[in-house]
């Protein structure tokens, strides 16, 4: 059996999800264990604490692991599960490990792994590109708006937003490009040394630019967590600037950036995922050529695990 931790916030959550679908694909049995999110120890050790976000989308379906069987996979590691699944303090495990721990940007294994515990983000494109439409037709954003005490109820009456609705006729209408701009948890003094000052001004000036040259009528629809930073920097390109779903509603941020034709994502699994459930078939998507300050971009390799993708440097350069 192999089991998949599910951790982080809902980019993340669905890339451990679409790891576990490639899986289930290929025969294997396959469980997700969501304990990350009821371990209050763990959730004080983040800098935000999260929730199973996964359930708010409509179309997901997999099976959970139960202690007992975590315990079967992980052995006598079981009662230390939190120190074993430490990608901070401990590295890749060994092959006899029953522990597999992501500490590079692929790894083939994972498909070869018949009972191991694995822990990681699984970011890679490659790891599931061929089940990407499969996923495309079975994910769905809710109907109804999220509450605040929990997930959206399932098959409601309601529908999302009128000015959602607007929006995604806006899209449909044009040649329209989301621009994803993060701010916030990354510049907390934790995460800028690892995430900050890779999607600068030149990196979003450069793929703005290259979608003009590309389709001089684009319309851009900028989407962040600091609104008026995008108002001061890019009122000029901006057709719209979606400042309304706040929250747990934030997930329809994501529904409207996969309704654009083309898209500009930051360092981000959030509008990563904008871009793979886009269903356009000549869309662009254009990336960061690195996610965190402590990698190394090889153009070669970056290509090819993430084909299909345009990835610009920080400092502007298209590759």
């Amino acid at each position: 059996m192999i089991i998949i931790r599910v951790m982080g916030g809902l980019g993340n959550q669905m890339q451990q999800y679409a790891l576990y679908k490639k899986l289930e694909n290929m025969g294997k049995e396959v469980r997700l264990d969501i304990s990350w999110f009821r371990n209050a120890d763990v959730q004080k050790s983040v800098l935000a604490e999260r929730e199973l976000e996964l359930n708010y989308l409509e179309g997901i379906s997999y099976r959970t692991a139960a202690p007992e069987e975590i315990r079967s996979v992980l052995g006598r590691l079981w009662e230390e599960k939190e120190k074993a699944a430490s990608k901070l303090k401990r590295k890749l495990f060994s092959a006899s490990n029953p522990c597999f721990m992501e500490n590079d940007m692929y790894h083939e294994q994972v498909f070869a792994f018949t009972d191991k515990y694995l822990v990681g983000y699984w970011a890679c494109e490659k790891y599931y590109a061929d089940i990407l439409g499969k996923l495309r037709q079975e994910i769905r954003f809710p109907k109804a708006p999220v509450p605040d005490g929990g997930a959206p109820s399932r098959g409601g009456a309601s529908e999302i937003s009128d000015r959602n609705r607007e929006m995604i006729r806006k899209m449909q209408e044009t040649e329209s490009v989301s621009v994803h701009i993060r701010r916030g948890d990354y510049l907390d003094a934790a995460n800028r040394p690892v995430f900050g000052g890779i999607c600068t001004n030149d990196y979003y000036r450069a793929a703005i630019g290259f979608l003009k040259e590309k389709y001089p009528q684009a319309a851009f629809f900028f989407f962040s967590d600091d609104i008026p930073y995008v108002r001061e920097h890019y009122l000029e390109e901006a057709s719209e600037i979606i400042d309304w779903n706040n929250g747990k509603n934030s997930i329809y941020d994501m529904m409207l950036m996969s309704s654009c034709r083309h898209n500009i994502c930051a360092n981000s699994t959030f509008s990563f995922w904008g871009a793979r459930l886009n269903p356009y078939e000549s869309k662009v998507m254009i990336r960061p050529s690195i996610h965190k300050n402590t990698q190394i971009c090889i153009p070669e390799q970056m290509k090819e695990l993430w084909a299909g993708w345009t990835l610009i440097t920080p400092q502007g350069k298209t590759l």
